[in-house]
């Protein structure tokens, strides 16, 4: 397509009438922006500069706001770049820089431009291309472009020199090695007194400073010095930011700079110094107490400042100061929690925290539930803030400051009824988590999720699905702990479960399959009775319940409780319950739900015409098929007994993998290895209607016509395979039975009076910062079952070397080895001695590195290499002697002058430093 004519030139619309038409447009946004951008392509192949630069500022308008890709034009951008007008490099450098990328494919090509321009006269020019560069630039650009930007670092022209500064840094991050040419002129820059070009090289120096501090403490003295002599502000905060990364690592560097960092603090009347001043004591200084006490001084400050944006800084500062000095939030408690109701929502979560920080196993239940109180009458954002705080506190380090595990699981009911609540995923974890670890709190456990499953309102809030999941699961997994199984199987197939997601009906499916074989167990197996029995001489409080009652109460996974009789009326009730619930599900979209409803309408079925249906049959056939159905039912409830502890999430990576097994191996080829092997039918097992051919009772029959044999070998085989892997395994010893003697969850003495929360949480906050002795609970805390150290810490991962590894060690290879690198004030006061040991290194190291690149020659080449190599030995060896001869002289002479001999001795001293020590003159510390 040829580009646009010369009257479309004339007539060509400009950002401005660009702007003004999309605003007075009347046939859609969309519309108009596509038909501008159909211009654009049109004009920005027209070999006018003017017209093409006109086109990429409009297509660059049309990037910034509406993000249109502008990936086509790179090629255009590069040819506008080629002008020798500045308004087209202008145009042309804007583009760039908002559409380059490390993979755009004519980015190579923007090399001799960048290189042209950095060279130029006009300084406006130089300082486009190096905004460009600091935009776009990669390792291929930083290599090629850094001679050029070497030399603008010492530009007489400021403007250009502090825009090269300020580049260096993607230079360096780009391609480390810059580092051994530039780094020395950006030290040299330290010592300028012009503020703008000693703000920027600051700066540079706080960016590296934060990745690898340690680096850079021989520059220690040329940053006190800017701090002590700086006028400005910015340059001011800066520094400290170097100093708070620097101090932590030399002692001595910390105890010269506290002073004058406490003058700043006691002269400024800026705000922004006074609270980075307050920010590097805190964090880096904080074994000097004065220091802290008046940074906690200028912190109260910020506290009663009206302004909320200071207040939230004193607020900041609080938190960061509480973990090492608890004081400091004991003398500002009182505007800590006043904050709780502040409207701004960052003063209120900042608040919050420091609240949580105060959090310890004596008060914790006192200051949820004020905190809880907070919840309710908070909005729906800090709610759940509120009580993402109150879970992660509570569940850190595995509940380790929990100690009455009924009040948190009870906590963990209240929390889900909270109207703003949307921690589900979180509770259903945690419910979960602690009936796997903790197995005195089962009871109450039930108990909770029987209360929020027959809750039908709950049913309704999306975000409280999981919860319900969790009560669910923990209602059939515990079953035995329940007073009440016919209510629970009430509650699990209550119509409104409809309501629910498919993957939340599935567990509550196989939860009620869990209660329904309880209660057929206790019904016909613990009764003694195929025809079914009262079981309510069975059924004993909690309280009451011992190893003794052996015969009237089977112990399952620890302790059964029950209290309502289960009869052969209420079984068939149930039944028909089951029936009625879930028949309508058999022809459910989701196979999960449709599997499981299938599998318990079979187990039901197959328990009808086993036993309830025995009326009007002899006497003996009704008891013969008594026997086979208490012996399914006892066959079922023994595979739904077993208990299940956590998982650790080590516990995959410690499975040994077997001899012989490849787990990478193609599995294509498995056809071919199975095809001798004789796949079962698909109708083995089937579970269908009486009015089926087959027979319905054909799996139950061959279960008890199995051997028994079979059933010792499995027992042997469980038994080895504990042994074997008996890390995986919870410790099953049930003689000990612990009487459940917590207070109850909801005590209401632990209730304070609620209308003066604020007051109440004050009062406990002072009363847990003061050390007091552990209380004596009723119980013991239980058992909490830990797997390994994956529960406490997660495991660290080793990376490979990164490029900042490589720029750190840059940096230490020229300061720490070539002293001439530093300005004159740090070069100053090093030891004379040490100087010249490190130029003697410097030029050995100049020697070798010249002789390495010597490449492969013809013979001659290789014999005059050798030559000089030779040549060089022998050299080095007569330098080595005459270091000896020196050395053994000068100690003879020092033996008739033992003060002289110290003194030298102490300025030969810095030689033994490690090359990597960091070197700090003697003149700070």
């Amino acid at each position: 397509m040829s580009g646009p004519s010369l009257m479309d030139s004339l007539f060509q619309r400009t950002l401005e009438d660009l702007i003004k038409g999309l605003r007075q447009q009347l046939i859609g946004e969309q519309a108009f922006i596509s038909k501008a951008l159909e211009e654009i392509r049109k004009e920005i192949k027209s070999t006018d500069l003017s017209t093409k630069s006109t086109a990429l500022l409009k297509l660059c308008y049309l990037s910034n706001l509406h993000f249109h890709d502008m990936s086509f034009a790179a090629f255009h951008a590069l040819e506008v770049l080629s002008s020798p007008r500045f308004s087209h490099k202008k145009i042309a450098y804007h583009a760039i820089s908002l559409s380059f990328h490390d993979s755009t494919p004519v980015l190579l090509l923007i090399t001799n431009h960048l290189r042209k321009d950095l060279t130029s006269t006009n300084e406006f020019e130089v300082s486009l291309s190096l905004q460009c560069l600091s935009r776009i630039a990669n390792v291929d650009l930083a290599r090629d472009l850094t001679p050029e930007v070497f030399t603008l670092l010492s530009s007489n022209k400021l403007y250009v020199r502090k825009r090269a500064v300020a580049v260096v840094l993607r230079v360096f991050e780009k391609y480390p090695d810059s580092v051994r040419v530039c780094f020395k002129r950006l030290v040299e820059n330290l010592e300028n007194y012009d503020p703008q070009i000693l703000s920027a090289v600051v700066g540079v120096f706080s960016e590296l400073a934060c990745k690898d501090p340690r680096s850079y403490l021989p520059l220690a003295p040329e940053f006190y010095k800017i701090l002590v002599d700086s006028k400005s502000n910015w340059i001011s905060i800066k520094v400290l930011k170097i100093f708070a990364k620097l101090a932590p690592l030399e002692p001595r560097l910390a105890n010269r700079v506290v002073e004058p960092i406490c003058d700043l603090m006691r002269k400024t009347g800026a705000k922004s110094l006074l609270f980075e001043c307050v920010r590097t004591v805190v964090t880096s200084f904080s074994e000097y107490e004065s220091a802290v006490r008046l940074a906690v001084g200028k912190i109260r400050e910020f506290l009663v400042d009206e302004d909320p944006n200071l207040k939230y800084l004193g607020l900041h500062a609080l938190s960061i100061v509480a973990s090492k000095h608890l004081w400091v939030v004991s003398e500002n408690k009182e505007v800590v929690i006043k904050s709780l109701s502040d409207p701004d929502p960052n003063i209120k979560i900042e608040s919050l925290r420091l609240v949580m920080a105060m959090v310890s196993e004596h008060n914790v239940a006192e200051i949820s539930k004020v905190l809880v109180n907070y919840a309710l009458k908070s909005d729906p954002l800090f709610c759940n803030e509120i009580l993402g705080s109150i879970l992660s506190t509570c569940s850190r380090n595995v509940y380790e400051i929990i100690v009455d595990f009924d009040w948190y699981v009870s906590l963990l009911g209240e929390m889900s009824r909270i109207p703003h609540c949307q921690m589900g995923e979180e509770i259903e974890n945690q419910l979960i988590d602690i009936g796997l670890r903790v197995k005195d709190v089962r009871l109450e456990l039930v108990r909770v999720a029987r209360d929020l499953l027959i809750d039908p309102a709950l049913l309704g809030n999306s975000f409280l699905h999981r919860v319900l999941s969790a009560a669910a699961w923990v209602s059939g997994e515990y079953v035995e702990f329940s007073r009440n199984p016919l209510e629970l199987m009430e509650a699990l197939l209550q119509p409104r479960t409809s309501l629910l997601p498919p993957s939340i009906m599935a567990i509550y499916i196989q939860s009620a399959f869990k209660v329904l074989v309880f209660c057929l167990h206790t019904c016909f197996v613990r009764g003694g009775s195929t025809a079914g029995v009262s079981a309510s001489a069975s059924y004993e409080s909690f309280d009451d319940l011992s190893v003794e009652n052996g015969a009237g109460s089977t112990v399952a996974h620890g302790q059964t409780c029950t209290s309502a009789p289960i009869t052969n009326e209420s079984i068939v009730n149930l039944l028909k319950l089951v029936e009625l619930a879930l028949s309508p599900l058999l022809g459910s979209h989701d196979v999960e739900v449709q599997e499981r409803a299938r599998n318990l309408l079979g187990f039901v079925d197959l328990i009808k015409l086993e036993a309830l249906n025995s009326s009007g049959q002899e006497e003996n056939d009704s008891e013969q098929k008594g026997v086979e159905a208490t012996k399914i039912i006892r066959l079922v409830h023994d595979a739904f007994s077993k208990e299940l502890g956590p998982v650790s999430l080590s516990a995959q990576g410690k499975v040994p993998v077997p001899d012989g097994l490849t787990l990478n191996e193609n599995l294509g080829d498995l056809e071919t290895i199975c095809s001798d092997i004789e796949l079962p039918s698909s109708n083995t097992f089937s579970f269908g209607y009486p009015s089926e051919e087959k027979d319905v009772s054909s799996f139950s029959n061959l279960q008890i016509k199995e051997d028994s044999g079979q059933s010792n070998e499995s027992t042997s085989l469980l038994a080895e395979h504990r042994k074997r892997h008996g890390l995986y395994y919870l410790p099953s010893g049930k003689s000990e039975v612990i009487s459940n003697d917590y207070p109850p969850a909801n005590d209401p003495a632990l209730q304070g009076d609620n209308n003066d929360t604020a007051s109440d949480l004050v009062k406990l906050t002072a009363e847990s910062l003061v050390p007091k002795r552990k209380p004596n609970h009723s119980k013991p805390r239980p058992v909490v079952v830990k797997l390994d150290e994956a529960d406490e810490k997660p495991v660290a991962v080793k990376h490979p070397e990164s490029r900042d590894d490589s720029l750190s060690g840059a940096v230490r290879d020229i300061l720490f080895g070539s002293e001439d690198i530093l300005p004159t004030s740090s070069r100053s006061n090093l030891p004379s001695s040490n100087r010249k040991g490190k130029e003697k290194q410097h030029m050995i190291t100049q020697v070798e590195s010249k002789e390495n690149v010597v490449g492969d020659g013809n013979s001659s080449s290789r014999r005059r290499k050798d030559h000089s190599h030779a040549k060089e030995r022998r050299h080095r060896k007569k330098n080595a002697e005459e270091r000896n001869e020196t050395d053994r002289k000068e100690k003879e002479s020092s033996s008739n002058h033992p003060r002289r001999h110290k003194s030298r001795q102490r300025a030969v001293e810095p030689l033994k430093v490690p090359p990597q020590t960091s070197v700090i003159p003697d003149f700070l510390l």
